[in-house]
């Protein structure tokens, strides 16, 4: 084939790969966040990245002219470039996932999420409302000795002690809480194995004994301790579980419905996604443990200050779910 039939041929394929390589190479932050690219498409790159070695490979045993083979070296070299630059550290991958790709991961079961969210939050809501109309409901779920450390705790006339707690330092309260937390999210997790009734079963049993607990302290007047309290962590720890929740459901659907997959591949799947939830999961809860441990337990705090806090934390968290990460949704769903 002559040169110039040859340039002919694929100079718009050319043309392609080098506007893609000017666009979007470069920066793939910003690339992202462009929206209705209309060029080469990112998944098609590595193809015709191949495509043009062979091109050049063509061109030089050939023997076309130096500037054909010059203009190919240099689209191939910035083609592998593109291609093969190092992976980023560790800690910007973390970074990443938890600012973005989580973010995304979790909208992307929205489905799941809204049913999680709707069973945790209608099951405490009922039992509040149930114990308020009937206050002795709340001793078919506690014993007297546990309602007794529960009006210890946020009793209003012990202003020097710590809230939520009759003893223990910050810091090994920090280590009991991570603990507690994470046991919950990893039961409510978990329990998607048995067709999604565990994880159903986990969410409202947590949301029967918060509603209790906490008709039960405003019933009696300790209502001020246990909101001042339960207000700082409740944006991540309370947010944390109904992803878990979600999560839990989404296996647990997986299992039962696999579609045309087959129930292992189906479970393998959704294993890997809820994988994912449970690392962003286990993030939230460690920050919700450390506000549980060195904010929320503090008793000199005025009211207003802690709520001003606990208000903000629930817009950062819930705008942190809703809308980080939404440059990457257009390229289809998280993974």
């Amino acid at each position: 084939m002559r040169q110039a039939h040859f340039v002919a041929r694929h100079e718009r394929e050319w043309e392609q790969f080098a506007h893609w390589l000017d666009k979007r190479a470069d920066s793939p932050r910003g690339a992202r966040a462009e929206r209705g690219w209309q060029g080469l498409r990112d998944e098609d790159m590595p193809a015709r990245y191949r495509r043009l070695c062979q091109q050049l490979a063509l061109a030089r045993r050939r023997g076309y002219s130096p500037v054909v083979t010059a203009r190919l070296q240099e689209l191939m070299q910035r083609g592998h470039n593109a291609l093969y630059r190092p992976a980023p550290p560790r800690w910007r991958r973390a970074l990443e996932f938890l600012v973005a790709d989580f973010p995304r991961l979790v909208r992307a079961q929205r489905g799941c999420l809204w049913v999680s969210a709707a069973l945790f939050v209608l099951s405490t809501v009922a039992m509040y409302c149930a114990v308020r109309w009937r206050p002795e409901l709340v001793h078919s779920l506690f014993d007297p000795r546990q309602l007794a450390q529960f009006e210890s705790m946020y009793d209003p006339a012990a202003p020097g002690a710590k809230l939520g707690r009759d003893s223990g330092s910050d810091l090994a309260m920090f280590g009991y809480y991570i603990a507690n937390n994470i046991g919950i999210g990893f039961r409510t997790f978990a329990g998607g194995l048995l067709a999604g009734v565990g994880s159903l079963l986990v969410l409202v049993s947590n949301g029967v004994i918060m509603g209790a607990v906490a008709a039960h302290l405003q019933g009696i007047g300790h209502g001020g301790p246990f909101w001042r309290f339960v207000v700082g962590h409740s944006a991540p720890e309370l947010s944390a579980i109904v992803v878990a929740g979600a999560a839990g459901l989404r296996l647990g659907l997986d299992l039962v419905a696999p579609g045309r997959r087959s129930r292992l591949d189906a479970l393998v799947e959704g294993g890997k996604v809820g994988g994912k939830l449970c690392l962003g999961v286990l993030a939230m809860l460690l920050f919700a443990a450390f506000v549980e441990a060195f904010w929320s337990s503090i008793g000199s705090i005025p009211g207003p200050v802690k709520f001003a806090v606990g208000g903000l934390l629930w817009a950062l968290v819930l705008g942190w779910l809703g809308w980080a990460g939404r440059g990457k949704d257009r390229e289809g769903p998280a993974p």
